[in-house]
């Protein structure tokens, strides 16, 4: 795929065909290839997509079906600072509700790479719903739910809140732009996690397309929960905080403790991880209070 540069590509291509290092034989076959799921697809006697179908876009089914799927996929890491005493499912009623963090109010952070632009973009750039108007709309109407991205000591310190919502992770990105060598979550998360979990009794939901350096907060942080990339659809992280429906979704891939371990994969020598493969918090639905 060569999506930007390729005037430079047919120039390269041809000055190689031309001096005989590609024969004419490897660009017929590739030619050849096209051309016939072209014709297969009789995209030359039809070459326009069927419009009648665009009124299926955003279909509210579609839409209930993507929201089944968040609920079913999130992975909750850790519930309580005691398994005795369990965070979550969170109440619907409560007095004050905080939610922060970087990507509690943000479609773009949800739904990641390869959406709108190659590399995603930051900003409510389609049709959906954040996180942070999932919480408005499933709590009691009689609860304040407060949005504060990063508040400081003085903010929490001045506010009696039951409980806060932090959601945090990666900015978008898709292939190579998303290498990263540590695999922290950058700032301002960090300094949101420990500022608010130091003060409020807090659920820290992530937003990542893969595991992170998480053991630095854990012990501070009293209910975690992985959501990966949610799309467009919040109000699936949701239905499993509050209860509606329970946690079932299971880690697809070893969470290690640090990049220091990585490669590492069940079976290893040194397989220490710091949520193993298969793992998997479970909560039962509940009607909550």
């Amino acid at each position: 795929m060569i999506p930007y540069n390729y005037t430079e590509f047919i120039d390269g291509l041809t000055y190689l065909v031309e001096n005989k290092f590609v024969p004419m034989s490897r660009i017929d076959d590739a030619v050849e290839r096209i051309l016939r799921v072209k014709f297969t697809m009789g995209l030359f006697e039809n070459p326009l997509a069927d419009s009648s179908m665009t009124k299926y876009l955003g279909h509210q089914e579609h839409r209930d079906l993507a929201r089944e799927a968040v609920r079913k996929t999130l992975v909750l890491l850790k519930n309580g600072k005691s398994s005795t005493k369990p965070l979550l499912p969170l109440p619907k009623r409560a007095s004050k509700i905080l939610v922060a963090g970087s990507h509690a109010n943000n479609i773009g952070y949800q739904c990641g790479g390869w959406t709108i632009e190659w590399q995603g973009v930051s900003g409510n750039v389609t049709d959906g719903t954040t996180i942070l108007s999932a919480v408005e709309k499933t709590v009691d109407p009689n609860a304040q739910v407060i949005y504060n991205e990063n508040p400081n000591q003085d903010y929490l310190k001045s506010n009696s809140f039951d409980f806060a919502i932090i959601v945090v992770g990666e900015p978008p990105y898709a292939e190579t732009f998303g290498d990263n060598s540590n695999l922290t979550i950058p700032e301002p998360g960090p300094s949101t996690i420990k500022n608010v979990c130091g003060s409020v009794k807090c659920v820290v939901v992530l937003i990542t397309g893969r595991p992170v350096v998480v053991q630095p907060f854990v012990d501070t942080i009293d209910a975690l929960v992985a959501a990966w990339l949610p799309g467009t659809e919040g109000q699936g992280v949701t239905d499993v905080l509050f209860g509606d429906y329970g946690f079932t979704g299971k880690l697809a891939r070893t969470w290690f403790k640090s990049v220091d371990q990585l490669p590492m994969n069940v079976g290893d020598p040194h397989y220490d991880p710091l949520y193993p493969f298969g793992f998997g918090l479970t909560t039962e639905p509940t009607k909550t209070t």
